[in-house]
């Protein structure tokens, strides 16, 4: 179980590492425009918001690898990835709640049943 929680969390990590970079580097690009369902003139005009939402997941990414991959320390370990998984479900909650109600299922998610497999794992300790 501990396994498998460690894994969802990579997911979810590698998962906000794909939405930096769409948010900081593919924007304005076809893909970007097309993932995010923007016009040209609506890429343009966010670019500047979009790249400083892509930081702010890269933070959240870097948190879990930084616990999943450099804290030895297990309590730590778990406080960690339980702070960063609980940010990012809140962020999918108010993101589907204000901007795409797909946020829900895309970010949200993963991110819940990582939440959840970690708690479990950890309480069986």
């Amino acid at each position: 179980m501990k396994l498998t929680s460690l894994i969802l969390t990579g997911f979810v990590a590698i998962e906000h590492v794909f939405i930096l970079v769409l948010e900081m580097f593919l924007w304005k690009t076809d893909f970007g425009r097309k993932v995010f369902q923007l016009t040209p003139e609506t890429a343009e005009i966010t670019e500047t918001l979009a790249k400083n939402q892509g930081l702010y997941n890269g933070f959240l990414a870097a948190g879990l690898f930084w616990a999943l991959f450099f804290i030895k320390d297990q309590n730590q370990k778990f406080q960690t990835i339980l702070f960063f998984l609980v940010c990012i479900v809140i962020a999918g909650i108010y993101g589907s709640a204000t901007a795409k109600f797909s946020i829900l299922f895309s970010q949200g998610l993963p991110a819940f049943l990582a939440l959840a497999m970690h708690w479990m794992a950890y309480q069986k300790q």
